[in-house]
């Protein structure tokens, strides 16, 4: 007999290339990219997240990403102000501040960092989230945050799949130009836009769908490629424990099993076993100790400062910079300690 199963697996396509710690990953769009890039992060791979905070849907990413290959510089003129702070239409609002040349200073300190890291970045994830857009009705510019102005400020429509498809033609076409070996994988969100309702929202995901595989035929597989984020929360992970307590957006299990199924598809095996040896020093870093004085602490410390070298030497590549700060300031603290109780 065959063995029982109680859940549906989506099956990973075959990439040709994969990402790892020597390679550059640049990540746009909405908030899934948030958390698979967290996730990055955290083990000390080299991401830039979200340079423009999180942008839902694809035209906002097409025109974060030309702003980063102008490497433009915004000025007071292009925010606007609402509720007492700046705001720019193209940024979360994470770059809305009370002073409008301190939001602009952040703005174009972020681009300016981007730009270069795009030009030298190994891959570029994109994840789209809706198909819907909003545009101000006073000069019908593209919006990426509303920033809670009133809602009848803005015309709202939804993409077709040639828009979104003829868009990205003409802007891989630039990137190219520039990083002629950079590789993107799209990803949809699997995060539902409930406010559009159940069926509206399934037809943005499908034009957000269909947008992509255009995409990928058009250009082709050595360039571009597909990650099922939202299939294999559809059908894997197919039950509301998965959720957050709004019912939408997930919980942490279900991010953990989707970044599992990422590193198993996308992820070269070297780095993931290295991803392991980091996860135990930053779990380290975490440790919160009942005794800071006692012999144990000491050896706990010390051990992984060596560790933390040790990994630093095999894997040069590694910012492991402020986890060898925290281990000799710790060291440091429970000598000084230890000669204070002695005197």
């Amino acid at each position: 007999m065959g063995e029982t199963k109680f859940q549906t697996e989506v099956a990973l396509p075959g990439f040709s290339w994969k990402t790892g710690y020597k390679k550059k990953n640049l990540l746009m769009g909405s908030c899934f990219t948030e958390n698979i890039g967290e996730k990055l992060e955290a083990l000390k791979y080299s991401v830039d997240i979200n340079p423009f905070g999180i942008l839902y849907n694809p035209m906002s990413v097409v025109s974060g990403l030309h702003l980063l290959l102008e490497e433009r510089t915004f000025e007071a003129d292009d925010l606007v102000q609402h509720n007492g702070l700046w705001h720019s239409f193209n940024h979360h609002g994470r770059f809305s501040h009370a002073e409008a040349n301190l939001a602009v200073d952040g703005i174009n300190n972020r681009i300016a960092a981007s730009s270069a890291y795009l030009k030298q970045s190994n891959f570029l994830f994109i994840t789209f989230g809706t198909a819907w857009i909003y545009r101000y009705k006073k000069n019908g510019a593209l919006v990426s945050n509303c920033h809670k102005i009133p809602a009848r400020e803005f015309l709202r429509e939804r993409l077709s799949v040639q828009q979104i498809v003829d868009e990205y033609i003409g802007l891989f076409g630039k990137i190219w130009q520039q990083n002629p070996d950079v590789k993107v994988v799209f990803t949809v969100s699997p995060i539902r836009h409930w406010k559009d309702g159940a069926i509206e929202n399934q037809r943005s995901k499908a034009i957000l769908l269909l947008a992509v595989d255009q995409l990928i035929q058009h250009f082709g597989s050595e360039r571009c490629a597909y990650f099922p984020s939202y299939e294999i929360v559809m059908d894997e992970l197919r039950d509301y424990r998965f959720y957050a307590e709004d019912m939408l957006h997930l919980s942490g299990a279900a991010v953990k099993h989707i970044w599992e199924r990422f590193e198993q598809a996308l992820i070269d095996p070297e780095s993931t076993e290295t991803a392991r040896e980091v996860l135990k020093i930053c779990n380290a870093v975490k440790h919160r100790p009942i005794n800071k004085n006692s012999p144990e602490y000491s050896k706990f410390l010390l051990s992984f400062q060596k560790k933390t070298e040790d990994l630093g030497k095999r894997h040069p590549y590694l910012n492991l910079k402020l986890e060898k700060e925290y281990f000799n300031v710790q060291i440091e603290d429970f000598r000084r300690s230890n000669l204070r109780n002695m005197t």
